[in-house]
C-alpha cells in the first residue's frame, strides 16, 4: 500500500502532491462525494501576480466544475484566453478536544481540485451551467423559476473547470492523545458541527398559504 501511495504520488505534479498522507487520497470518488455535498468553493489564481482566493458558487457535472460570478468579477474578465486554478470545499464535522493542547483538532472533509478553467460563452451550455448550479443548491429548483432573460444572461459570468487534479483530506474519530495521558482527569471527545437549513421564510409579497417549493424540501434532506 505504501509503495501504491508513493507512485501515486509520483504521477503528479508537485503542487497537486498530498504532503501528508495520512489523511489523504487521490480516490476520485471520495472527492466527488465531498463536492456534491458542499456549499461553496473557495477558488484560488493569480491575478497581476497576486494570489487570489474568492467563493463562490459550484456544481459538478462528470468531471467538469461550473463556477458562478458576474460577468464582470476579474476572475471571469481575465479569463479569455484560460487560467489555471485551485479549488478547496471544506466541511468541519466537529471539534476535537484532546488532553493535550498539542493534540486538538477538528474533524473534517475537504476536497482539492487543481485544473484550468474557461469562461462559458455559449448561451445553451451557459443555461445549462446555470441550471446546474440552482439545482445544486436547491434540487430541482430551477424549473420552479422562470427562464433567464437574455439581459440577465449577458450580466452573469459562469466557468468551466476541468478537474485535472483531485485529492481529499479526512479526519473523523475521537482525539489522538499520548497513551500516558489517557488517564489524566482531563474531559476529551468530540463536539459535533452540524449544518442544516432552518425553517424557510417567505418573501413579503409571497400570496399567504403558498406552500413551500419542493425545492426547498429537498435542500434541507441534501444538507441535513
Amino acid at each position: 500500500m505504501a509503495d501504491l501511495k508513493k507512485r501515486n504520488q509520483a504521477d503528479r505534479p508537485p503542487y497537486a502532491r498530498i504532503r501528508q498522507m495520512k489523511r489523504g487520497s487521490y480516490d476520485k470518488e471520495t472527492a466527488y462525494r465531498v463536492l456534491d455535498t458542499g456549499l461553496v468553493a473557495h477558488v484560488g489564481f493569480l491575478h497581476e501576480e497576486r494570489p487570489m482566493v474568492i467563493p463562490m458558487a459550484y456544481a459538478r457535472s462528470g468531471d467538469t466544475l461550473y463556477l458562478h460570478g458576474a460577468s464582470t468579477t476579474r476572475l471571469v474578465k481575465e479569463d479569455a484566453a484560460g487560467l489555471p486554478m485551485c479549488l478547496t470545499v471544506t466541511m468541519v464535522d466537529g471539534l476535537v478536544a484532546a488532553r493535550a493542547a498539542f493534540h486538538h483538532s477538528m474533524n473534517y472533509r475537504c476536497a482539492i481540485v487543481h485544473g484550468t478553467s474557461r469562461i462559458i460563452e455559449d448561451p445553451d451550455e451557459q443555461t445549462k451551467a446555470l441550471a446546474a448550479i440552482t439545482d445544486h443548491l436547491m434540487p430541482g429548483r430551477w424549473d420552479e423559476c422562470r427562464p433567464m432573460t437574455g439581459k440577465e444572461l449577458k450580466a452573469t459570468g459562469v466557468l468551466s473547470m476541468s478537474i485535472d487534479q483531485v485529492s481529499t483530506k479526512i479526519r473523523a474519530g475521537a482525539p489522538g492523545d499520548d497513551e500516558e495521558d489517557l488517564e489524566l482527569d482531563i474531559w476529551a471527545g468530540v463536539v459535533p458541527i452540524t449544518t442544516a437549513l432552518g425553517m424557510p421564510i417567505s418573501d413579503p409579497h409571497v400570496a399567504n398559504g403558498t406552500d413551500f417549493p419542493a425545492s426547498v424540501r429537498r435542500a434541507k434532506q441534501k444538507f441535513a
